[in-house]
Formats: structure tokens, sequence, C-alpha cells
């Protein structure tokens, strides 16, 4: 492994493929459900074509990948940041690509403007809280020292170009 694997560099729409790829690797290392890698690649064309999805990728050809979201927040000035995915490729983990990544994605969330990153890890994932402790991350509120949870719900599907073409409804409900 040389420094090129290392290295990181902000994606475009033209490197969805190779984005999906290794998404799709991921979920099927960890037995996860996945779409499939060209419906993962057409749906990071259309976000990678936006301005709220950013995917950043090491080496080449790339080796790691980071997904962030950036969405507005009433709490801070700036958009907060959602790293969705972070994988190295098995045989390259523990040689500096992940925390390159992460090097990456702070000083652009710092250029961007972004108030605030965020990342859910699963309880049993010791080793990813020991990687983004370790990153200067933590899983406690920082004004009261209490653990932070994260809950979720799914709701029905929706295409993202319905999500990003389809004004909000106006009616109250």
């Amino acid at each position: 492994m040389g420094s090129k694997d290392r290295s990181v560099r902000r994606a475009t729409p033209a490197d969805a493929p190779a984005a999906a790829r290794l998404l799709h690797d991921f979920n099927t290392e960890f037995e996860a459900a996945t779409p499939g890698v060209q419906v993962l690649s057409d749906r990071l064309h259309t976000l990678l074509s936006g301005a709220v999805t950013w995917v950043l990728l090491a080496g080449e050809p790339a080796v790691g990948i980071a997904v962030v979201t950036l969405r507005p927040n009433v709490w801070y000035e700036g958009p907060v940041a959602l790293l969705d995915e972070l994988y190295v490729v098995p045989e390259l983990r523990s040689r500096g690509i992940g925390g390159a990544l992460i090097e990456r994605l702070l000083a652009d969330a710092t250029t961007d403007g972004v108030s605030a990153i965020e990342i859910n890890v699963d309880e049993g994932d010791v080793d990813a809280q020991r990687f983004y402790e370790r990153h200067g991350f933590s899983n406690t509120d920082p004004d009261s020292d209490e653990r932070a949870f994260y809950y979720s719900r799914e709701l029905l599907s929706t295409s993202v170009s319905a999500i990003f073409s389809t004004p909000p409804s106006s009616t109250n409900r």
C-alpha cells in the first residue's frame, strides 16, 4: 500500500459507479440489504449532481468511501453533516485510509461552513466507536454529558428524484 491509497478526493457524478461498487461491497460484507450496484449508481449520480450529498473517495482506484449528506438546522448557522457511510476495503484497513477520509471530511466541512457532523454507529460496533472517538467525535451531549441515542423509523420508499424535485405539500396535516 502506498500513499496513493490515502489520497482523498471529492467524487463527481462520473464517479457514481465506483462509489456504488464500494457501497454494495460494504453492505454485502456485513450481510445488509443492498439494491445492487446499478441502482446505487443511478441514485448516486442524481445525488452527486446536487449540493446536499458529498462522496469522498480514497485511492485510485477507489478503496475507501465516505458518504455525507447536509441539512439545514435551526440550532446552527451552517448546515449539519451526517456521515452516512464510511468504508474501506477489508484488506487495506488499519493503514490510515479511514483516517484520511475523516481528515478530508473535516477539512471540507470547515471550508464549506458546516456547523456540526453527526455519525450513527451500531451499539455493538466498538471498533467504529473507538475509531470515531480517536478522531474527536463523542457520543455524549457536550452541554450535559448525557449519552446520545439515535432513533429511526423507515417510511414508504420514495425515489431520489421525487425527493429533490417535488415541492413539499403546502397543506397542514
